[in-house]
């Protein structure tokens, strides 16, 4: 059983805890002054109660300029009897991270900075040669440092939520993102010869209708790891699920002129990306997560209504593409 600690920070004089108490299932809670008119006040939680206290302390938040929440993990705490006496009966449940924490996660990892930059580069050279020399290893290793899949989840996440800033942010992250090993590849794919005895090489050039049921349950995998913090797991798509691998090879074939070789890669890169989109707002979406405010919510609703629409349709056209291909 995971257990998060809540600290608030709020004036003596604001009213709140009791009913905070009374409401919500906590397992203990300490309150001190940290100055004269300011007091503080901590409260330890079971995981998947975290966002319901999130979400009310939201709301009271909006009534006084001077009250302050945060959100923090816990490693251990004694006494064990609580793990041995306080178990709930929640199997039917799908535990999972707060709002809270994924937007957080969300929000950082969809800025373009030096690391997100200096990352995507060292990805994108290591999985061009990986592909040159026909190595595994290499491409995995480069799978598993690309930061990519971050902003594309975050597109799914701000649709599920209705945020417009959050998706531009994102969308910008994973166009540039796309582009490092997009540039990089064009310029290998110029100088060298195209590898085409490579199976790193040859795997990105052919799609079939049983890539698309593969990369949606494994975006769906992807999604699920994420609410859930899950981040061994989460590695694990990100190797079996990348856009990664696809780019190189689009962009290599690009570099070389090979105009007609261009098409299979950017359909299997155009065909990850909306498995992962697709399986990413149905995760978000069955687990529960939403806005609070009655507007965001409407707007929520209509925003993933439009965006289950749109990659819902691609995912038909990606089909008939891929069986016209092989007419």
């Amino acid at each position: 059983m995971e257990l998060q600690l809540i600290d608030i920070y709020s004036p003596n004089d604001f009213e709140y805890l009791n009913i905070l108490l009374q409401e919500f299932p906590h397992i203990s809670y300490w309150k001190s002054n940290v100055k004269e008119n300011e007091s503080w006040v901590r409260i330890l939680v079971e995981k998947e109660d975290s966002e319901r206290i999130l979400n009310y302390l939201e709301k009271v938040s909006h009534e006084n300029r001077g009250f302050q929440a945060m959100l923090s993990s816990i490693k251990a705490y004694v006494p064990s009897e609580y793990n041995e006496n306080n178990q709930k009966n929640k199997e039917a449940e799908m535990e999972r991270a707060s709002k809270h924490e994924l937007y957080s996660i969300v929000h950082s990892s969809g800025e373009i900075n030096a690391s997100f930059t200096w990352f995507t580069i060292f990805a994108a050279i290591v999985a061009t040669v990986g592909i040159i020399q026909n190595s595994p290893g290499l491409v995995i290793g480069a799978n598993v440092i690309d930061p990519s899949i971050g902003p594309i989840l975050g597109i799914s996440f701000a649709s599920i939520l209705g945020d417009q800033k959050l998706a531009r942010q994102s969308i910008l992250t994973s166009l540039f993102g796309l582009s490092i090993p997009f540039m990089i590849s064009v310029l290998f794919g110029f100088y060298f010869d195209l590898p085409v005895n490579s199976n790193e090489f040859i795997s990105q050039t052919s799609v079939q209708i049983i890539d698309i049921v593969v990369a949606i349950a494994a975006g769906a995998a992807g999604a699920l790891s994420f609410v859930k913090r899950s981040q061994g797991q989460l590695v694990g798509v990100m190797v079996s699920l990348t856009v990664l691998p696809p780019t190189v090879v689009l962009g290599m074939m690009i570099g070389a002129g090979n105009w007609q070789g261009v098409i299979t890669p950017l359909l299997l890169l155009l065909i990850n990306i909306n498995a992962i989109f697709l399986s990413a707002i149905l995760v978000f979406w069955l687990s529960g997560i939403k806005p609070i405010n009655w507007r965001d919510i409407e707007e929520a609703n209509i925003s993933r209504k439009y965006s289950l629409a749109f990659t819902s349709i691609f995912a038909i056209i990606f089909v008939i593409a891929v069986v016209y291909l092989h007419l």
